[in-house]
């Protein structure tokens, strides 16, 4: 039997153990219901991990993929893409830039690059860790070896996104790939003591709100420490070209559901919501988020890499971009995290 909203809702301030019936009612409110659940979600996330705002600063090193992701304009059929790879050297002073900004997390990015070696990458991760900062990695499915090297190099995190809970859909937007295969790779990163980011797209052609509903069991299921949730994007040159553009209205229902489902959770406020949404990243921050991963990556191929097209704040400077996402923060009467941001699960310890 459904609840009314007001009981769902005073359930969820006080206690995470929603059922799956009692989230399949939160994301299929409609539209006038979603500021009380933003609202909720927003206590929620005070009275948990408090009013302070994460940044991440994205470095996306190259732009070259040797995967077939039906959603993803770096996918290796993309023939006309522009590629790029960034040098070590320019990867280091990127990451140092960043560092003097402010930015206490630096996120290493890049398509699935069979030309990187995987010990590049780890001397990558120590030099950037010398300038004492949390090193987040994000280089696609790696074998348990590889993962080990990065760990033992010194990366606290990496994010791996489960993308869809459904194994049907998932062998569809991911072909030649299982999501079997890809919780694996999760189960490796926490067996190796990573701080795991999980997430889902929201609007890709195929999902249903049940989905939806089984993606957020899964990533309380998986111990997720941060979710990247955004909206679909459908990008010209993939097999999903067209696909109808994710809902804002059902991101901020995901959010907020999640920061009620898993309370602990670094949340973002993803540039694909702020790139649909003027205020989106506001919107996102209001319904539960307290992470934003600016985009520091050189100006001069910022633009190149496109998993979606219209991507926010592609030509902006360093500093501009620090100082807009701060006045962002500020406005929303939170404040910037001088911290790592390190996981805020109940089992992570240092």
């Amino acid at each position: 039997m459904t609840q009314t909203l007001t009981a769902l809702l005073d359930k969820a301030r006080h206690t995470s153990e929603l059922t799956y019936e009692e989230l399949l009612q939160l994301l299929s409110l409609p539209d006038e219901q979603i500021p009380e659940l933003m609202a909720a979600a927003d206590e929620v996330r005070q009275n948990t991990v408090g009013n302070q705002v994460h940044l991440r600063g994205i470095i996306e090193f190259s732009n070259y993929c040797r995967q077939h992701c039906c959603y993803c304009g770096l996918r290796a059929d993309h023939s006309t893409a522009s590629r790029y790879r960034l040098t070590p050297e320019q990867i280091i002073d990127t990451a140092a830039a960043a560092a003097k900004t402010g930015y206490r997390t630096l996120v290493l990015q890049s398509g699935e690059d069979p030309l990187i070696p995987a010990e590049t990458i780890a001397e990558l991760t120590r030099e950037i860790k010398k300038l004492d900062v949390a090193v987040t990695l994000s280089c696609g499915e790696r074998s348990y070896d590889v993962y080990r090297l990065w760990r033992e190099a010194g990366a606290d995190r990496y994010l791996i996104k489960q993308e869809t809970a459904d194994p049907a859909l998932y062998k569809c937007i991911r072909p030649g790939h299982t999501l079997q295969e890809r919780l694996q790779c999760q189960k490796w990163l926490k067996e190796l003591g990573y701080q795991l980011g999980s997430g889902c797209m929201i609007g890709i052609p195929g999902q249903t709100v049940e989905i939806l509903a089984r993606d957020l069991q899964l990533m309380k299921e998986m111990n997720t420490d941060m979710s990247g949730m955004g909206p679909f994007i459908p990008h010209p040159q993939t097999p999903l070209k067209s696909g109808t553009t994710g809902s804002i209205s059902m991101t901020l229902k995901m959010l907020a559901a999640a920061r009620l489902y898993m309370p602990w959770l670094l949340l973002p406020a993803t540039t694909a919501l702020a790139s649909l949404h003027p205020k989106g990243r506001e919107l996102a921050l209001r319904a539960g988020a307290n992470v934003i991963m600016p985009n520091v990556t050189p100006e001069h191929v910022r633009s190149m890499y496109q998993i979606y097209p219209g991507k926010l704040n592609t030509r902006d400077s360093m500093t501009d971009y620090y100082n807009r996402i701060k006045d962002i923060v500020e406005s929303e009467g939170r404040t910037l995290a001088t911290d790592f941001g390190h996981s805020m699960h109940p089992a992570f310890q240092l």
